[in-house]
């Protein structure tokens, strides 16, 4: 769904529509044309630089039942995540992927929301790609 708010285009979200990650990838996806996201989280901020389906110019991103999403994505999503990267990760990334899963087991470190919300993030105010002008909005 998009509208328009202050002249920014808005592409909204909804943390009910989806109840695991592939899930929140199909959400997002939906908001992009032409194209989709493969859910890689490298692939996930070039995205936001624009060019991929996302406004070229400024834009709000309202996610509507964010708290909802947080638990979705939280600590048991963020460990199935993970646990997938490793079965395809270089070895020489094994060791530190397995020291996140094992602190995503036991509720520790970023969790998959925490993660997606840092790069938005760093596409807006204050962030290291300020310039593509993302404003995140969690309803």
């Amino acid at each position: 769904m998009t509208n328009q708010s202050d002249a920014r285009p808005v592409l909204v979200i909804d943390g009910t529509s989806f109840g695991d990650f592939a899930g929140f990838v199909r959400e997002f996806s939906r908001l992009l044309y032409p194209g989709t996201w493969n859910g890689s989280l490298d692939a996930f901020n070039d995205i936001l630089r624009g060019g991929f389906g996302t406004p070229e110019t400024s834009w709000v991103l309202r996610w509507v039942n964010s708290g909802m999403s947080r638990e979705t994505l939280g600590h048991d999503a963020t460990v199935r995540w993970l646990e997938q990267i490793l079965l395809t990760c270089h070895p020489s990334n094994r060791a530190s992927i397995e020291v996140r899963i094992s602190n995503a087991q036991r509720g520790r470190g970023q969790t998959l929301f925490d993660m997606i919300v840092e790069i938005i993030r760093d596409h807006g105010p204050g962030g290291s790609e300020s310039e593509d002008g993302i404003i995140l909005e969690l309803h």
